[in-house]
């Protein structure tokens, strides 16, 4: 009877560990919940940045994806040229970021499993439904500064990787200024 009870036990334990979250994903879930329960009750694009701004800020790790969108060109630019670059892309993200959902809808979410990529860093596989559309989105997210995003990848396209193509073509042609000006053009002039 012992037995019976341990292996019972030991199976519910196994299985429990199997649906537990890591603390990533559970902060993945809670931000993505909030933003979406802002973005169904907004009443304007401008609303809603200004409203959800500062979850994003908290939960996306900027300063890691605006030097993984530099690329290599990230240690010509000095200590005040990073910060400013660091403002440029936040505001940037967060426009394009936020611009991704539908105000006045929520849409539903399926979370997938977890894959942890190396040491310190996870994807997590999602799939949202709009309007009996689907859109896999992927979050890589990294722990360096307690489970932040650090890149989007929407339908197979990552949000850093295509930053980097375009903003490593403005440092071959006009060095740390030329990404500072390519940045300050895309936040003056919003598509």
């Amino acid at each position: 009877m012992k037995t019976l009870l341990y292996s019972i036990t030991v199976f519910f334990l196994m299985v429990g560990a199997a649906f537990a979250q890591t603390p990533g994903e559970e902060k993945l879930r809670q931000a993505l919940e909030e933003t979406m329960s802002i973005a169904a009750n907004a009443t304007s694009s401008a609303a809603l940045i200004e409203k959800v701004r500062p979850l994003v800020e908290k939960n996306m790790a900027f300063n890691v994806m605006t030097r993984r969108a530099i690329g290599p060109g990230w240690r010509s630019f000095t200590p005040e040229q990073q910060t400013q670059a660091i403002k440029l892309f936040t505001e940037l993200s967060i426009r394009r970021y936020v611009g991704r959902f539908t105000i006045g809808e929520k849409p539903s979410v399926v979370y997938r499993t977890a894959r942890m990529l190396g040491h310190g860093s996870m994807e997590v596989p999602t799939q949202f439904v709009y309007k009996g559309n689907r859109y896999e989105v992927v979050y890589r997210l990294d722990q360096g500064e307690g489970w932040r995003i650090a890149d989007v990848v929407v339908e197979g396209v990552s949000f850093i990787a295509n930053y980097r193509s375009q903003l490593d073509a403005q440092y071959q042609k006009g060095g740390v200024e030329g990404v500072l000006q390519s940045l300050k053009n895309a936040v003056e002039n919003p598509r």
